[in-house]
């Protein structure tokens, strides 16, 4: 079981338009990449989005949506709504879900169960019950390999949570009721580990905002919780300590600011970051008039307790001028060649990709282009044999020669088929 108790928002999505069930009532957004963003970066645990398309066509746009929504945010994903076969619960999970339900009212659903299970996981495979009457058949669920239950019952009663918590197995349920002393009677079930969030009102899309109401009432959420108390930092002559945020996904350096007592309990309770301005004399909200915030993803301590590193998600820029960050102007530089794993692929893939989109006379990597993608797959093909024979060679170097070849023809694919290092990493996160 988890350590904390989880909020999930949800909608459906039906022709790209987000459905919301709002107290028995369905009302629409165009935009699901904002929805989705916005939840994930006000603390949301998951998101589960609903595939309610009619048609085979709406059904693999919204894969390629649930695939963009994936890129945007590192929130898990659960899904499901629209599983027919295997082959849609493969394509729920390769577009980036971290979960796939099954309904369990279809019995070609039940019996799909185990495959998939088999197949993909018994963690990636949840069995979605709309009726209290199916939790006669948990037992049966979990057995074909179902990792987690969620129950879809509007105003669940307090005998059905009764019965919920006499139940071997993790539940997730959902709730349409936007009062926290409902949320609250959910979650003190030991069996429930996190209630889906229906209503999207201000306080369920801010989840940081009811984790602290949970929070008093006894629920432990995941929250920001500091390891340090603020009266062992070493703070300067004003009673303040320096941050240095970075990016946390490039870890560029966005921006110096200071924090004091309130900023810094602000920055944990809210989740995003607050500075204390030394010219204004006041608190500030990073991004309040600019819509520019900075969403907290780690805080650190350096080893003499007078400094803090954060990394965070920037909206927009990070500096006033507009810049990204706020280090922009070079004031002296010498020549260097990066290390850096991630950045290297990443430089080697951007010249693959300026081939391709700028093709160069005698080019190698235009030659691959050119000859079209049974070429490029013969070369991978073959590129993979050498490195099986330099392995069967005591010397290392051959290898390292071999699988940087490898890489090469690699990216060249990925280049043909608009596949990027994020997509990589992103998929190896959510193994």
């Amino acid at each position: 079981m988890a350590d904390y108790k989880k909020l999930i928002p949800s909608f459906g999505c039906r022709e790209r338009q987000a459905i919301i069930r709002d107290y028995g009532l369905d009302y629409f957004s165009n935009d699901i990449l904002t929805l989705a963003s916005y939840y994930s970066d006000n603390g949301a645990d998951e998101l589960l989005i609903s595939d309610l398309s009619e048609t085979d066509e709406d059904h693999e746009e919204t894969i390629g949506l649930l695939k963009e929504v994936a890129r945007a945010i590192d929130t898990p994903i659960i899904t499901g709504g629209c599983v027919k076969r295997l082959e849609d619960v493969k394509k729920y999970l390769y577009a980036g879900a971290s979960a796939v339900y099954l309904d369990v009212s279809s019995p070609e659903n039940v019996d799909l169960m185990k495959e998939a299970s088999d197949r993909f996981g018994s963690e990636k495979i949840l069995a979605y019950l709309p009726a209290v009457s199916y939790l006669d058949s948990v037992e049966e669920y979990l057995q074909l390999g179902a990792s987690k239950i969620i129950v879809d019952v509007a105003g669940l009663k307090e005998s059905d949570l009764f019965r919920i918590g006499g139940i071997e197995a993790d539940f997730l349920v959902f709730c349409d009721d936007d009062v926290p002393g409902t949320i609250t009677s959910y979650l003190k079930v030991p069996s429930v580990q996190g209630v889906i969030l229906t209503a999207p009102g201000e306080k369920e899309g801010n989840c940081m905002r009811l984790k602290q109401e949970l929070k008093a009432r006894g629920i432990v959420v995941d929250t920001f919780e500091s390891s340090v108390c603020w009266e062992k930092f070493q703070l300067n002559s004003d009673g303040l300590i320096p941050v240095v945020v970075q990016d946390y996904r490039t870890s560029q350096v966005l921006m110096v600011a200071y924090m004091n007592k309130e900023a810094f309990e602000k920055t944990l309770t809210t989740g995003r970051m607050h500075y204390y301005s030394r010219s204004r004399k006041t608190l500030w909200l990073k991004g309040e008039t600019s819509g520019h915030f900075q969403y907290v993803k780690s805080l650190k301590l350096d080893c003499d307790s007078d400094t803090i590193l954060a990394l965070v998600a920037q909206k927009g820029a990070a500096c006033h001028t507009g810049a990204k960050s706020c280090f922009f102007t070079t004031l002296a530089e010498k020549e260097y060649r990066s290390s850096n794993p991630l950045k290297v692929f990443e430089d080697v893939y951007g010249v693959i990709q300026d081939r391709k989109e700028h093709p160069k006379e005698g080019s190698y990597t235009n030659y691959l282009f050119d000859k079209g993608i049974d070429k490029i797959l013969k070369k991978l093909g073959e590129e993979c044999t050498e490195i099986v024979i330099a392995s069967k060679n005591p010397n290392p170097e051959e290898i390292k020669y071999e699988i940087s070849d490898f890489l090469y023809h690699l990216m060249v694919l990925m280049v043909q088929k608009k596949i990027s290092w994020e997509d990589i990493t992103n998929e190896l996160a959510n193994r």
